[in-house]
């Protein structure tokens, strides 16, 4: 009996010392604006679930369309059933790893800026997203945030010729996690 439970132990011990930690959120923030010369279009969805794997680099988000908010509710309504077509596509993924992960000090305070390659899935398409990404350890907690742009074309999006020239093609994308949650400690 106490044989086995100095096995356990000593395995446990094992795996904390050298183990890597796994983060999760459910409280992310993704935002858009795209600045036209008809109205500007920005949006705001503070419900973004992401988990990164420190020892693969392994990392993904997912956002539900509908529940990016507009100032304007005609906006939001034009968007989910226009653009995005919520309902045939519900959500927004994104999958990738962060380059050298491990290398990422997650004691102390720091900031980190690393590299990010992956593809995020929209409306139906998915496609490769590379950017830089901010991971910065403040008083224990572990926060990131990074910004990339889109072109509609590329997610199959269409805008209507009516105000086509009047829309921007591009659409800049903001990523910030105010703080994971390690999986290790719960």
């Amino acid at each position: 009996m106490k044989y086995s439970f100095f096995v356990i132990l000593f395995t446990l011990l094992i795996f904390a010392a050298f183990g890597q930690p796994k983060y999760f959120t459910k409280t992310g923030k993704i935002s858009f604006y795209s600045k036209s010369s008809m109205e500007n279009i920005e949006a705001v969805n503070t419900k973004v679930v992401s988990v990164w794997d420190v020892a693969s680099g392994q990392i993904e988000f997912a956002v539900l369309l509908k529940g990016f908010e507009f100032e304007k509710a005609l906006m939001q309504e034009h968007f989910n059933e226009n653009y995005v077509e919520s309902d045939k596509y519900p959500k927004a993924v994104f999958k990738g790893i962060i380059e050298n992960s491990k290398t990422i000090q997650l004691s102390g305070d720091n900031v980190s800026t690393v590299k990010v390659n992956g593809t995020l899935t929209l409306h139906g398409v998915t496609n490769p997203v590379s950017t830089n990404a901010v991971i910065t350890v403040k008083s224990g907690v572990v926060a990131a945030s990074c910004n990339f742009s889109i072109t509609l074309a590329d997610y199959k999006i269409s805008i209507p010729s009516l105000v086509a020239e009047k829309i921007n093609k591009k659409i800049s994308i903001a990523v910030v996690i105010p703080e994971y949650q390690s999986m290790t400690t719960k």
